[in-house]
């Protein structure tokens, strides 16, 4: 079966970025800006996303345009005989199906919400209606699933179509409108009144915060998000490589998506923070700032109604793009191991995704006494720890190994897939930190997600 292409190279890096771009982006990284120092929190990400998320991201590209296969069967192809990498096949296909098992159903909130701020159901509520609300939702499994099915069943009919008219089209108008959006809720934030002490809050370097907090609180927290933002270690990447050609360097294309995901970002605390700060709100990490913080200023806010409509639409976008990219990536699994057509893989896999996102769900009602990190927390947590603590960190930790050494793929391999065509090359000189330096660093992120845990 002749493997499908990308239509363009705009079309590969806006969905590579798509897959980037999370909700982490608006609900996580804004808020530990702020507690971690601001401006100066912001560049010392920067330096990290660019040290260790860029090479792990040029070189799942390369394992996958150079076996232009999945993770299902891509180190099964570079692996020299006899070797044992392929085994890892069913841990990166474990990580994509985990993601999917609790994201879909945060993006069937994100669809909700956007009704509910549409059809003006905040409307007069006061801050403990609008956080009633949300504890009513979770109250509501039938709601909830109603709302993942349409948006599991909206994104697979979306890969369905291919990936040139389906994935690819659609993608790129979702991205292009997820970008322009936030760009003008970001203006409108920032002309609020009040707003000027939210834009220092986030933007002037705060020094004094940073030693309150502790240097080295504020560099595990730059690392910690610079390494979890771009979804490396599970060939959710790696699948986009498979379906483009030699003509750029691997290096070149990484850079752009991990620009985009930045920018996203950043203009996210843009729109939160200015707007926090105006309306006398403290901006809360996770959930309650999506679901509580938010349409509460939005309800503060001249035009509130449309405003937020427009934003919970974005997040729609974001929540969406990383599920399609994700579903592509699953029915390749499934094409590349039985040779399936791709409208039998989205079937089959439509069915399993709907069945496995039910614990989750039913996490927060029927099963809230399943708490197996400690008290509170919910079947979500569990699943997002498996994959974020766990199959991101030791996935890119094998990505690393396999490209650099000579038991793998190999160095000199990954260099010359990862500078075929034009472009920025990945540099000769980086060997010495890739092989030796870079996969400790990734193992102190894995042990140090253990430890936060067990020191809470």
């Amino acid at each position: 079966m002749k493997r499908e292409k990308f239509g363009s190279r705009l079309g590969f890096i806006l969905i590579s970025a798509g897959c980037a771009i999370g909700l982490g982006n608006v609900w996580r990284f804004p808020y530990i800006t702020g507690a971690y120092g601001g401006a100066t929190f912001v560049l010392i990400y920067l330096f990290f996303l660019f040290v260790l998320g860029l090479p792990i991201m040029v070189m799942e590209f390369s394992v996958g345009r150079a076996s232009q296969k999945s993770a299902a069967l891509s180190f099964d192809k570079l692996e020299p005989k006899g070797t044992k990498w392929h085994w890892y096949k069913y841990g990166a296909m474990a990580g994509n199906y985990l993601l999917m098992m609790f994201y879909t159903t945060i993006g069937g909130w994100m669809f909700l919400y956007f009704v509910k701020m549409l059809t003006g159901k905040f409307e007069g509520l006061d801050a403990e209606g609008v956080a009633g609300e949300f504890g009513e939702l979770m109250g509501r499994p039938v709601l909830m699933a109603v709302c993942m099915i349409i948006v599991v069943t909206a994104c697979f009919a979306i890969c369905n179509l291919g990936l040139q008219k389906g994935v690819e089209n659609i993608t790129k108008v979702m991205m292009g409108l997820l970008l322009a959006l936030m760009i003008i809720l970001a203006v409108r934030s920032i002309a609020l009144p009040g707003a000027e002490e939210g834009l220092k809050f986030y933007l002037l370097p705060n020094l004094g915060k940073i030693q309150d907090v502790g240097v080295k609180e504020v560099v595990f927290a730059a690392m910690g998000q610079a390494f979890f933002t771009l979804s490396l270690g599970i060939g959710a990447i790696a699948i986009f490589g498979s379906y483009i050609d030699k003509s750029r360097s691997l290096t070149g294309e990484a850079i752009f998506v991990t620009i985009l995901d930045t920018c996203v970002a950043l203009i996210a605390g843009l729109i939160i923070f200015p707007a926090s700060f105006a309306f006398g709100v403290n901006p809360d990490s996770g959930p309650n700032l999506i679901f509580i913080t938010l349409p509460n200023i939005f309800n503060a806010m001249s035009g509130g109604r449309i405003w937020g409509a427009l934003f919970f639409l974005c997040m729609v976008f974001a929540a969406t793009s990383t599920i399609i990219a994700v579903f592509e990536n699953i029915i390749s699994f499934a094409m590349d191991l039985t040779a399936c057509s791709r409208q039998k893989a989205v079937i089959c896999n439509l069915i399993a995704i709907i069945v496995l996102s039910f614990p989750c769900l039913l996490g927060f009602n029927v099963l809230s006494g399943v708490q197996l990190l400690g008290e509170n927390s919910t079947i979500l947590d569990v699943e997002d720890f498996l994959v974020s603590n766990n199959l991101l960190p030791l996935g890119s930790l094998i990505y690393l190994l396999f490209c650099t050494s000579r038991y793998g793929w190999g160095w000199k391999n990954f260099l010359k897939e990862a500078n075929s065509g034009v472009g920025v090359k990945f540099p000769k000189w980086a060997r010495v930190y890739v092989s030796y330096i870079l996969p400790f660093i990734v193992l102190f992120i894995f042990v140090q997600g253990y430890w936060a845990l067990f020191h809470k």
